[in-house]
């Protein structure tokens, strides 16, 4: 028994940097005090004293805010770190080592008196606010998202996240340390939109160059262009200038940002359209210059912009949305350029 104790009270240590005295972790943790309850409530269920293991586990639920039916069956080396909310179900299993956060619930999903509580392995890792749901397993080293909802199997080493959760990546077997990075985790979906934007840009260049050579082998059904009138081309190259400028912002409102479904040019991210003769120039302002998507941004950007006819060079130029926006003059526009990437 002494030795368990001894056991929780190094894990805490271990799996929670704000630790710092052993009287702290011994009058300060409730998810200790919750495990330790559990284990009378457990040891009295299992004994038929059924009504004595409900009435300890109500009072723990009552002095720690985590609620653990007697009938739960945990491993060694848990932590419950905070545990407000904690939920786990009658015939739920939780593996050696796993660390759950508040919220989290291990919930059933039949009326039945049967096994309809999750079975968690060792080594997992349980977000805040996640839920899982079912008699379903989640396999060792498993590490769940914050905010998730768990309705399927989980393999062992993998990382899944969303709701429904949903797999990011290829399990890692034999995780060999508990990576707590649980909050920031890549978006299943936006990712599944960007990649579908980007193909559905790919496939709108190949139409376009195959509409392009359609029109060379039928020179007839493309119209002459007009000649200057008294050797005045400047006047004509203006505004053909200004009409390739306003295509080429029609052709940015096919440019989404997948995050919210809306163009960058509606976003305002779009600062101004530039053309000189065959080159054209895009100022994209961001709220932050490292976001994620800055390469899908200026490729979609290219290849929008590449599409149209008698645009053979695209400049795409980041600026300091944020500095931007504070007032620069003209003269110190120079500063706020960031990066330049040229797609020729």
């Amino acid at each position: 028994m002494f030795e368990r104790v001894r056991e929780d009270i190094a894990t805490v240590f271990a799996k929670d940097p704000a630790a710092r005295s052993l009287w702290e972790v011994l009058c300060c943790y409730p998810g200790l005090h919750a495990l330790w309850f559990h284990r009378l409530a457990h040891w009295l269920w299992v004994h038929n004293l059924r009504f004595l293991g409900r009435l300890v586990s109500h009072i723990s639920r009552w002095l720690t805010g985590i609620e653990i039916h007697p009938g739960a069956r945990l491993g060694r080396r848990v932590f419950i770190d905070h545990g407000m909310g904690v939920v786990i179900g009658e015939t739920a299993e939780v593996g050696d080592d796993v660390l759950m956060y508040q919220g989290v619930v291990l919930g059933g999903t039949a009326l039945q008196k049967v096994k309809r509580h999750p079975t968690i392995g060792k080594n997992v890792v349980i977000g805040t606010g996640a839920i899982v749901l079912g008699p379903i397993a989640v396999g060792d080293h498993a590490k769940v998202g914050a905010g998730s909802v768990v309705v399927r199997p989980v393999p062992g080493g993998a990382t899944v996240v969303g709701v429904p959760a949903r797999l990011i990546g290829q399990p890692e077997a034999g995780r060999a340390a508990m990576d707590l990075q649980h909050g920031a985790l890549p978006d299943p979906v936006v990712r599944a939109i960007s990649e579908s934007l980007d193909r559905q840009g790919r496939l709108e260049e190949r139409m376009r160059d195959l509409e392009r050579k359609l029109a060379t082998l039928s020179p007839l059904m493309v119209p002459a262009p007009a000649l200057p009138a008294g050797g005045k081309v400047q006047p004509q190259r203006l505004l053909a200038e200004a009409e390739l400028e306003q295509q080429v912002r029609q052709a940015l409102t096919e440019v989404l940002d997948p995050e919210v479904g809306v163009s960058l040019v509606q976003l305002g991210f779009v600062r101004g359209v530039t053309v000189h003769g065959e080159e054209v120039e895009v100022c994209l302002a961001l709220d932050d210059p490292r976001c994620p998507l800055m390469e899908y941004f200026v490729e979609q950007i290219r290849r929008k912009v590449r599409a149209l006819n008698g645009i053979h060079s695209v400049q795409v130029t980041l600026v300091d949305n944020t500095r931007a926006v504070v007032g620069a003059d003209a003269s110190s526009s120079e500063e706020l350029v960031m990066e330049k990437v040229h797609n020729g």
